[in-house]
């Protein structure tokens, strides 16, 4: 096979949202830095909304981006706390994978931290081959041909052979 046509994790991102309460931000910020080791960034908003009590430069949230071995070691515990189940919906057609956790004492090695209480957090995973830099380059930037894209269908077997991951359907509500 092509080694170009490999799959692989180009990135993950943590996040959680905390919406204009400080508090949970904080708790949020402690989370992520006890997950990972690093500490995250605050995500801040962009408009006004005056319903939700929302300016532009409040922090909403906090995130961080992992890549390389940390990317596929995070990721692989955010599933183990799935029990490796996933559904097709939480796969996009550009090769993203994206979940949340209602708990983070799910997560294997996470031990739980009465200052945090219990919280959840959202896992967003870039999935690309080989090949994808020529579309953030800043010299003849270009767009990925469509033979090189990545489908729905290459993610989920990526997944499965990759994470262990089982797929299943949607439950209706």
């Amino acid at each position: 096979m092509n080694s170009m046509k490999n799959l692989r994790i180009a990135k993950v991102t943590l996040n959680v949202g905390a919406g204009k309460s400080q508090d949970r931000l904080d708790k949020g910020i402690k989370l992520i830095k006890m997950l990972t080791g690093i500490e995250p960034v605050k995500t801040v908003t962009q408009k006004r909304l005056a319903a939700w009590g929302l300016r532009p430069g409040l922090p909403i949230g906090c995130k961080v981006t992992l890549r390389g071995e940390p990317a596929k070691s995070i990721m692989k515990r955010m599933l183990e706390a799935r029990d490796n189940k996933l559904t097709y919906s939480h796969i996009d057609n550009e090769g993203n994978v994206a979940f949340g956790l209602h708990e983070y004492i799910d997560i294997p090695e996470a031990r739980y931290d009465p200052e945090i209480g219990i919280m959840g957090l959202q896992l967003c995973a870039t999935i690309e081959r080989p090949g994808y830099r020529i579309k953030n380059r800043k010299l003849r930037q270009k767009s990925v041909p469509a033979k090189h894209r990545i489908k729905k269908e290459e993610v989920i077997e990526f997944l499965k052979k990759e994470f262990e991951v089982k797929f299943e359907e949607e439950e209706s509500a």
